[in-house]
């Protein structure tokens, strides 16, 4: 009895995650002023394995005249700890439905995948974020909520999708980790820390702590930047490492970029795995410690920006884990369009 009552109860929080994403998106695309999609593949570094493909479709509501945007519904939980910028600074309002996608080094292989590979797993998620800007520094909050399990739909993603390019039939995604409702909190700062007299270049400093059973990390890094007109979009900087966008570029300006972080993840679903995977095929041994590189190009035109960019989560990995290396190393490409 109480197994059917959990089962029902998981299964209506999945429908009422549904609801929200669908409800709440829908009235973020009739106020926003900027829509992303942003594409992460493994192919982009010529693997089809580990972190195999993520996709994130996002609305970006901005202040109109003198009133601010609005924080979201989920990102109030997190207001508290921002400053209170009183009149100066704006914010803009991000909300985000996105799916991410993990597979074992060999989806061929015909049995399960061995204890020290990645599992299958997918998640499908809602994140609504919060950036405030000032003129030398920007702070983010976020609040994300999710589903791991069949229910992210990550195995019918892969099936179209190679079905599509004729690549090769995954095996076992009847094995991918169980249903499970995660979540996650996240709190970021990035300064501007210097700019170049004629403002071609600076340096920025980024700090961000989340919770959460999606993940729980903290880490610092830097991101050094050169171009042309990159005033106002240093503080996209702040949501690379949610995996929901690339910085980008504004004001038909252009950028080449370079940083760094170093972090410390406690957890994290798809490297730990849920209780019941763990059970069956044992856990899988990963760097807690991690240093994440990234390099790219952001070019605006018009109203469009799109952004590239190569990153590698774990380069100072020297375990033995090569399916958490895998994991690490994906490019991404954003592409964003401003409403008229």
């Amino acid at each position: 009895m109480n197994k059917e009552f959990f089962a029902k109860s998981k299964r209506a929080a999945m429908v009422a995650l549904a609801v929200l994403g669908i409800s709440t998106s829908g009235s973020a695309l009739a106020e926003a002023e900027w829509i992303s999609v942003t594409l992460d593949n493994d192919t982009f570094v010529g693997d089809d394995n580990g972190y195999t493909n993520g996709i994130y479709v996002s609305w970006f509501d901005g202040p109109e005249g003198e009133q601010k945007a609005e924080i979201g519904l989920l990102a109030r939980a997190m207001k508290w700890s921002l400053p209170d910028s009183g009149s100066s600074g704006i914010g803009f309002d991000i909300k985000t439905i996105g799916q991410t996608m993990i597979t074992p080094s060999d989806i061929e292989f015909p049995t399960l995948p061995p204890p020290d590979d990645l599992p299958y797993g997918g998640l499908l998620f809602y994140s609504d974020t919060f950036v405030q800007i000032q003129p030398t520094f920007a702070d983010m909050i976020s609040v994300t909520v999710g589903v791991v399990g069949e229910y992210s739909f990550a195995e019918e993603s892969q099936e179209f999708v190679h079905g599509i390019l004729d690549a090769d039939e995954p095996c076992c995604w009847d094995q991918q980790l169980d249903n499970e409702i995660v979540f996650q909190v996240r709190r970021g700062r990035v300064w501007k820390t210097w700019v170049s007299d004629s403002g071609n270049a600076d340096f920025l400093l980024g700090a961000d702590l989340a919770l959460g059973t999606i993940s729980s990390e903290v880490g610092a890094g830097f991101m050094v930047r050169y171009g042309r007109d990159m005033k106002l979009s240093y503080a996209t900087s702040v949501l690379i490492n949610q995996r929901i966008a690339n910085a980008v570029a504004t004001q038909k300006g252009w950028y080449l970029f370079a940083g760094a972080r170093a972090g410390y993840v406690g957890n994290h679903i798809f490297l730990d795995g849920s209780k019941a995977y763990d059970d069956r095929f044992g856990e899988m041994v990963y760097d807690e410690e991690s240093l994440m590189l990234t390099t790219g190009l952001a070019y605006s035109w018009e109203n469009f920006s799109l952004t590239f960019a190569l990153n590698d989560l774990n380069a100072n990995d020297d375990s033995d884990a090569e399916a958490a290396e895998e994991y690490t190393k994906y490019g991404t490409l954003t592409l964003a369009w401003k409403l008229d």
